[in-house]
């Protein structure tokens, strides 16, 4: 039997997201003239709330406004880096580091799966000690640009299960040979938290706390 925990990142393990503070301290670094396009993010975001757009396209625009149509991978490494730096100084729940650390002693294999961008969340995971990263993918080209389109599904929502049951059956993991517990704050991860063995509401969102009271899911609060 395998044991897996499996973790949401953005606010789950972090106090906020980290998708816009990625991309306004990318740009900051590599091209501070873009952050005068700063204020057409809430605009993007706006038309995604009216869904005249969805999700994947929200993360699209909002990366191409703030860092281009594409970045080479080696001019990106060093601000994924920094800014995996800022964020186990700065946005780390102190309750996740704790259940981290007792997941990981306990033998568990750790596989963080999030929403967010894999390549500034794979610093991320290094330095928390996950073994595995499940996260939205990048158009890539063969020069090794990072595009601002993605790759494959937007890591959310129903695509999460999905995702991680591909991930699964890549690394050759039946779903009968494993235990799985996962945790997250936000109802949208719904799909995966009921099909999990052992499934956490952490920090959760007002509807998340509603459905875990019906289903019997535990709660947790990694605030403290």
């Amino acid at each position: 039997m395998i044991d897996l925990a499996i973790y949401d990142m953005d606010r789950t393990v972090t106090r906020t997201g980290t998708y816009t503070p990625f991309l306004l301290h990318a740009a900051a670094r590599l091209a501070p003239w873009r952050l005068i396009a700063a204020p057409a993010v809430p605009l993007v975001m706006a038309a995604y709330a009216a869904r005249l757009i969805d999700r994947r396209r929200l993360k699209e625009l909002n990366q191409r406004l703030l860092l281009g149509g594409g970045v080479p991978r080696a001019t990106l490494a060093p601000v994924t880096e920094s800014f995996a730096d800022l964020i186990l100084k700065t946005n780390i729940l102190p309750g996740a580091l704790r259940r981290i650390a007792e997941d990981k002693a306990a033998g568990r294999r750790l596989v963080l799966a999030t929403a967010s961008y894999r390549y500034y969340v794979e610093p991320i995971a290094a330095r928390l000690g996950f073994d595995d990263v499940i996260a939205t993918g990048s158009v890539t080209g063969l020069d090794d640009i990072i595009h601002s389109r993605i790759d494959g599904e937007n890591n959310y929502g129903p695509a999460k299960l999905r995702l991680i049951q591909a991930w699964m059956a890549k690394e050759g993991i039946a779903r009968e040979d494993a235990r799985i517990r996962f945790y997250s704050d936000h109802v949208s991860d719904a799909p995966v938290l009921d099909w999990a063995d052992e499934p956490f509401a952490v920090n959760a969102s007002a509807k998340l706390r509603h459905l875990a009271a019906r289903k019997g899911w535990p709660r947790l609060n990694w605030g403290i």
